[in-house]
């Protein structure tokens, strides 16, 4: 059976880090919390979703946390521009990458120092980003 999508990504967080990251992936990102299942709750962290649910992303907790910094979820957003002017005036630090051809990207880190891109331009077909 053939793949057809993904479904979430899931960053680790380090315990206790819930309210840092409600902050940054709602208030900064404009994500929206989702309630993660009742036998799921209990080990803490936090389910964001964003895009009309095209975007899924999970924080679970690690006790012995370690911040992803090379692994990381790729974001696409429309007007990159806007966005990261957006991220800059609530004082998230942003890098940019002209290495890809034909897309505009940058990354920046989460509150727990996971590692994430945004992206904009015509995806698919022979991502180096990751090389």
């Amino acid at each position: 059976m053939p793949l057809t999508s993904v479904d979430h990504v899931q960053l680790a967080a380090p315990p206790g880090s819930e309210a840092l990251l409600r902050a940054f992936y709602c208030g900064v990102l404009g994500m929206t919390e989702v309630p993660k299942p009742p036998e799921l709750a209990s080990r803490g962290g936090c389910w964001f979703l964003a895009g009309a649910g095209a975007v899924e992303l999970h924080l679970g907790i690690e006790a012995d946390f370690r911040p992803a910094r090379k692994a990381h979820p790729g974001l696409r957003v429309d007007d990159i521009s806007a966005y990261a002017e957006q991220l800059a005036s609530r004082g998230v630090p942003l890098t940019w990458d002209h290495a890809l051809p034909g897309r505009r990207r940058f990354y920046t880190e989460d509150p727990v120092g996971n590692r994430l891109e945004f992206l904009e331009g015509p995806g698919r077909g022979g991502c180096r980003c990751c090389r």
